[in-house]
């Protein structure tokens, strides 16, 4: 399995670096009791070039690629597509993610409207020196959910200026346990086989806004038809085990909210 660490704190050594170690050393353990292997890639999106978003909407209405800022963002999102499974870390300033998780979220913005990650697990995480809201996970596990990904599991971790990696590891080990669980597991019973009630939600209310579009000519629609999501017999952008029950429900309810908010 390969796993991909966000990490947008400027400290390179910091206490968000020290909690992904942490989780990695966990993960590895357990996979290492399996006989499985993991891999990992760790990408400080603070010391990546990614340039401030100019809100200029060329990814959202001609694609991507035709961005005018040619920077590192087209790089790290080849590496969360080949990757197995994510985790998303912050420290917390001001009650939110860090200005530098912000503006990336920003520039993949685009995936809001063509959701290139679905079914893709994630765990969340922040790191503040005392215990701050849930803001700031809601902030990425939101981003996270409207790209087609899965949170699996989120946590705050309260850290000092100071503290060590095996002291952060002694008061956050049941923390630490849970969440690297969560994504081991995720990954390898294939959690995109059963999305939540959320996930599919927000795929019938993103799929009733492109079936009543009446601009058919846009590069998001050419994106839905050609994944065959609109079609009315598709509950979810990949094929999904979730119970009959459970679709009903989430595509009824999704109808009611587009009829809001489409």
């Amino acid at each position: 399995m390969k796993i991909l660490l966000l990490n947008s704190s400027y400290r390179k050594e910091g206490n968000t670096a020290r909690v992904l170690e942490c989780i990695k050393e966990e993960i590895l353990l357990t996979a290492g009791r399996q006989g499985l292997s993991a891999e990992f890639e760790t990408v400080s999106l603070a010391h990546a070039d990614i340039q401030i978003c100019r809100g200029c909407r060329r990814c959202f209405d001609r694609g991507e690629k035709s961005c005018p800022l040619k920077d590192e963002v087209p790089g790290i999102k080849e590496r969360l597509d080949s990757a197995d499974g994510v985790v998303l870390a912050s420290p917390v300033y001001v009650e939110d993610v860090n200005g530098i998780m912000k503006n990336w979220i920003d520039r993949m913005a685009f995936n809001n409207h063509r959701p290139a990650f679905s079914g893709k697990p994630a765990i969340i995480l922040t790191t503040s020196g005392t215990y701050s809201s849930k803001h700031a996970l809601k902030t990425m596990e939101t981003a996270f959910n409207a790209w087609g990904g899965i949170s699996v599991g989120k946590d705050r971790f309260r850290t000092g200026a100071f503290t060590g990696k095996e002291d952060i590891k002694i008061k956050n080990l049941k923390k630490i346990k849970k969440l690297s669980a969560r994504l081991y597991n995720a990954i390898t019973h294939k959690t995109e086989r059963y999305p939540s009630v959320y996930s599919l939600i927000y795929f019938k209310v993103q799929q009733k806004y492109w079936q009543k579009t009446k601009d058919t000519r846009t590069f998001d629609y050419t994106y839905w038809k050609e994944k065959g999501w609109l079609n009315n017999d598709c509950s979810y952008y990949t094929r999904n085990s979730a119970g009959w029950i459970k679709i009903k429900f989430a595509r009824l309810l999704g109808s009611i909210i587009s009829v809001l908010f489409t």
